[in-house]
């Protein structure tokens, strides 16, 4: 399916993995995992083929699906069934069906009704050749697998939330009946019955089979192998066992290590102490280099242990003063290609107030942060800003980060009162240190990105903070410090999130559910929607 033969990847300068070989076979379901950084979604470019090794090659068999972070890549004027059915060609031969019918109802002469007739055969032949009415229905079912309604499919891409996006172009994935599939965080943006339909799906694959995803309920229920990536010995460590044994295993191996590295180091210690006695006579010299030599070679042939990974020192912003409602939103409406997706939504942040958004996806959730932030304008209705408001906006899909910049010019960019080695220094509290912060922010992973956008923060004197989904694409760790920040911030937060711990975290006062706009003083009750939305 796929084979890898003494890969290197490197990102600029910097050596992410080094001569790494494995094979992807028919029923390997493999678990990629490593932190945010380590070159989780490299590795899944390069095995795509959207990059290159920096050596070794790459070599696959049949054909490759590939899921990757980014939901936005496709044309955003297709509709969502066309989408789905490109996977297997079967766009153009609707479309070749539709406009042969369309002939021929027109068709006002016998030679005009012929030809409608035989391009309507050629259109007829090249669907069924692509599976017909029953991959129609397989698509539609695999669309409702992942919770898109029937009324979304005869809709354009660009009309849909940054979730139905995602939700699409998984479908597009998994209908295409590829060989191997490679899934980039595919649980984001799923409900709880979607993970559950992913789930059996993915099971039932008999190809092959490797997700990054730090769902790990996904990996415990899904994977029969787990691929660990080791930064600090650019190398993959490679476990043909599931997921909880895994763990097991990797606990025993760094026990394994250290014990034999201690040992090691004692042997070393004592032979470079014998030899320092036996250097000083001419007739023991020879054998006193020789016992250096040997106690050199025992430590080089040691496997590295595996260094304690380091975490993210995430803060949020120290909120600056403010009148008592900094932010507000009076009769906000927005529609997108005719279809209503806000009515009437009035807001009042308080300062220092929590508020959680829930809805389904499309409810329009994103959008009210997104004109709240002033990156949408609505078509009726209008935000208020309060004395003293200053905005701090974290973009589900990373809008606020240019990519064609470095790590350290979008922190120049969010903070441009802070000196470049003021900048170093938080960069390097959110673990971007040395020759990362001069990497385009273009090649950042998805988790990486979230700490980019976190650090943009930091100075911004921002007292209320709209953030959408700020644990997606985050290893335990990191979610962890955010999930940590976002309790101790002083100032006002209004989170739209799938994520329960997050609003935990949270502590909200208040809810508001879309599209209805109902405004309600939170109760856990509501917990239990999280997972539907």
């Amino acid at each position: 399916m796929i084979t890898v033969r003494g890969v290197d990847l490197r990102v600029g300068a910097r050596l992410l993995l080094s001569g790494i070989s494995f094979h992807i076979s028919p029923g390997d379901r493999i678990g990629l995992v490593g932190r945010n950084g380590a070159g989780k979604t490299t590795l899944m470019n390069v095995l795509s083929g959207q990059a290159r090794p920096a050596a070794g090659t790459v070599l696959p068999t049949g054909t490759v699906g590939y899921l990757p972070q980014d939901s936005r890549a496709a044309d955003p004027s297709i509709t969502v069934a066309d989408r789905i059915l490109s996977a297997r060609g079967l766009d153009r031969a609707v479309r070749a069906l539709r406009a042969a019918e369309t002939a021929m109802a027109e068709a006002t002469n016998p030679a005009a009704q012929e030809r409608a007739m035989n391009a309507y055969a050629r259109a007829e032949a090249q669907f069924q050749a692509g599976g017909g009415y029953a991959a129609e229905a397989e698509a539609a079912r695999v669309a409702a697998g992942l919770g898109l309604p029937p009324g979304v499919t005869d809709r354009p891409l660009g009309t849909l939330s940054g979730g139905q996006r995602r939700r699409v172009e998984l479908a597009r994935i998994l209908f295409a009946d590829h060989e191997t599939l490679l899934l980039d965080e595919p649980t984001n943006h799923l409900d709880a019955d979607s993970v559950a339909w992913l789930r059996s799906f993915l099971l039932d694959h008999r190809g092959g089979l490797m997700v990054i995803s730090h769902d790990t309920g996904l990996l415990a229920d899904v994977v029969n192998r787990v691929f660990h990536l080791d930064p600090h010995r650019a190398a993959i460590d490679v476990y043909n066992i599931g997921w909880a044994a895994h763990l097991a295993q990797r606990d025993a191996d760094d026990r394994r290590r250290a014990r034999e590295r201690a040992n090691a180091e004692r042997k070393a210690a004592s032979l470079h102490a014998q030899a320092d006695k036996m250097r000083a006579h001419v007739a023991t010299a020879v054998a006193a280099k020789n016992m250096t030599r040997r106690a050199d070679r025992m430590l080089a042939t040691l496997e590295p242990v595996r260094r304690a990974e380091k975490t993210a020192r995430i803060r949020l912003p120290e909120p600056a003063p403010c009148g008592r409602t900094p932010l507000g939103a009076i009769s906000l409406a927005k529609a997108y290609g005719g279809r209503p997706v806000l009515t009437g939504v009035d807001l009042a942040v308080d300062r220092g107030s929590r508020l959680v958004i829930l809805g389904l996806n499309g409810a329009g959730k994103t959008t009210l942060l997104r004109i709240l932030a002033g990156h949408d304008t609505a078509d009726s209705g209008r935000v208020v800003h309060g004395h003293g408001l200053r905005l701090g906006y974290f973009a589900q899909e990373h809008d606020t980060l240019d990519t064609a910049r470095t790590v350290r010019e979008n922190l120049a960019a969010a903070a441009p009162h802070l000196s470049d080695g003021e900048a170093r220094r938080v960069l390097g509290a959110f673990l971007f240190s040395g020759d990362d912060a001069d990497k385009p922010a273009a090649v950042l992973s998805g988790g990486e990105k979230t700490r980019l956008a976190l650090a943009g923060l930091v100075h911004s004197g921002a007292n209320v903070l709209l953030l959408d989904e700020p644990t997606n694409n985050l290893d335990p760790a990191s979610r962890d410090e955010v999930l940590a920040a976002v309790g101790a911030y002083p100032g006002a937060i209004v989170m739209v999130t799938h994520d329960e711990g997050a609003v935990r975290a949270l502590r909200p006062e208040r809810v508001l559910l879309l599209p209805d706009a109902d405004e309600d003083l939170w109760s856990d009750d509501y917990l239990d929607l999280i997972a539907l939305t």
